[in-house]
């Protein structure tokens, strides 16, 4: 056979092969690298041009330790880096997709902080926990040292060369909404419960996101009172590209998600970074450094300290419930689930 015979052009629609495909692959040959490695707080696999990424930790809301942002950049390299992987998906193992930071870990024992620690660094738990002392002096640098790195773990999904969707059930709250709001496309449940209620007490978002995902007057109608929305009118506000019954959220993401990983994997490139030109011209980096140094503080004032007490006294739901209720929204969203 004619070594011109076998051309791209002669084959119909070549540009749909993905990289490791056709004998002109520059991967051919190559052994794929899929080592078997296992995490703390969540799984990888990849299946049909999708790089799945599920949060494990579903007896706890897959709430977020200090190994969460830095297994999620892991992976997300990993993804990126495999020329099998056209797009990557994030989702959440249980009832929910992430129900924000483990605080009850800090708010509640300051002396044990139940994570597996970096000792001697400033991210070990027991210094950030002698930091988050009422009766100490608080090092606000030692903080945004911390949560500056958690950010910097989420926003892996942004700065992503490749596209990344969140699929989000149940809830994506607090914490859990600073990892679906760096993704590039979020499609959820109608009745899923997505919001930022710490803004009450203890709390301001540190991935700084709101804004360049909602606009101005929506992120501070949320951001002013705490309030959540459901994944329906998510979608109407536009923070959410799709939603869908709850029972129809996995063939709908599917669905998705195949439509993108169809796509050359350098179209996906292009296209997204491109588009986030923009975006980053806006100062995601900036509202995520200032946003950080607020979260900290807020967690550092006088209303702070009272709540930190307040979950050390009688627990961390408790003090949940007591700033929530008077809103209305213990436990479920502000707005119906339907509208």
């Amino acid at each position: 056979m004619n070594e011109h015979d076998d051309h791209r052009g002669s084959r119909p629609a070549a540009w749909y092969e993905g990289l490791t495909e056709g004998p002109d692959s520059p991967f051919t040959d190559r052994p794929q690298q899929d080592p078997a490695v296992q995490y703390r707080t969540l799984t990888y696999e990849v299946t049909d041009r999708v790089a799945r990424v599920t949060f494990n930790r579903p007896e706890r809301g897959n709430a977020i330790t200090a190994d969460t942002p830095t297994e999620l950049a892991a992976v997300v390299e990993r993804a990126d880096l495999d020329p099998r992987v056209h797009v990557i998906l994030v989702s959440g193992r249980g009832k929910g997709f992430c129900g924000g930071y483990d605080l009850s870990i800090f708010a509640e024992n300051l002396n044990d902080a139940g994570v597996d620690p970096t000792a001697g660094t400033t991210v070990d738990p027991q210094v950030q926990a002698s930091n988050h002392n009422p009766a100490g002096t608080w090092d606000p640098m030692i903080d945004y040292q911390m949560m500056s790195r958690f950010n910097r773990g989420f926003a892996s999904l942004l700065y992503a060369n490749k596209p990344t969707v969140a699929k989000v059930h149940g809830f994506a709250v607090a914490g859990g909404t600073d990892i679906a709001l760096y993704a590039d496309q979020i499609i959820c449940a109608d009745d899923t419960k997505i919001g930022y209620p710490p803004t009450r007490v203890w709390g301001i978002p540190a991935a700084g996101m709101w804004a360049h995902r909602l606009g101005d007057q929506r992120a501070k109608r949320l951001l002013f009172t705490g309030d959540c929305l459901s994944g329906k009118q998510a979608e109407q506000w536009g923070l959410a590209v799709e939603s869908w019954p709850a029972e129809e959220l996995d063939a709908r993401t599917e669905a998705l998600v195949e439509r993108i990983a169809r796509m050359p994997i350098n179209q996906l490139m292009m296209a997204k970074l491109a588009l986030n030109s923009a975006l980053l011209a806006q100062g995601v980096a900036n509202s995520g450094m200032v946003s950080t140094v607020f979260d900290g503080i807020s967690r550092h004032t006088r209303e702070g300290y009272a709540f930190q007490q307040r979950s050390a006294t009688v627990g961390f739901r408790e003090a949940v419930r007591e700033r929530d209720e008077p809103y209305g929204d213990w436990k479920r969203a502000q707005f119906d689930k339907n509208t």
